[in-house]
């Protein structure tokens, strides 16, 4: 019998689980801009527990291994950004990952306050860009980091009653 994959918060002794996966996910993105001094790559774990305690942060789960996580916290102005979605290589292309965007957007959302969503992820970052324009973002801005870098910022608003369950 097949294992099916649940979506929960993200607990403190979660942590190192997920900067395991951070760092597998993004060696695919530090090779694509050449540049492996990226955050999630030198990320401490120390920074991630404060993350952690501070902020929202959901894992997927496999049985006990986490295959996915996203970041979100909602700012004064009421925009939620997200942050650091990843799926475990071998989970990817099946719709987890939508899974959580959907999941962090419901959570986010829970309080009311939320008026839009943001995110961003590199230029060349085609799967990424695919996965969030199916879910409604719009590229808003363009940041040029450096040569081989250009960070796309994408928004999207909250519609009423989008979501009518959470995480």
């Amino acid at each position: 019998m097949g294992m099916s994959v649940t979506i929960s918060g993200a607990t403190e002794q979660d942590a190192e689980q997920i900067l395991k996966l951070q760092f597998l996910c993004y060696q695919s993105e530090a090779e694509l801009y050449g540049d492996y001094s990226i955050e999630p790559l030198t990320q401490s774990l120390a920074s991630l527990k404060a993350e952690l305690a501070s902020g929202t942060v959901l894992v997927a789960r496999l049985g006990d291994e986490v295959v996915a996580s996203v970041r979100g916290a909602v700012d004064a102005d009421g925009t939620a950004r997200i942050d650091k979605l990843i799926v475990h290589p071998r989970m990817q292309r099946h719709g987890l990952g939508g899974r959580l965007l959907d999941a962090i957007e419901a959570r986010l959302s829970d309080g009311g306050a939320v008026k839009s969503f943001q995110l961003f992820t590199g230029h060349r970052s085609e799967h990424n860009l695919q996965l969030y324009r199916r879910h409604g973002y719009e590229a808003v801005a363009r940041r040029h980091v450096h040569e081989r870098l250009t960070l796309v910022t994408l928004a999207k608003p909250v519609e009423a009653g989008a979501f009518v369950a959470s995480a």
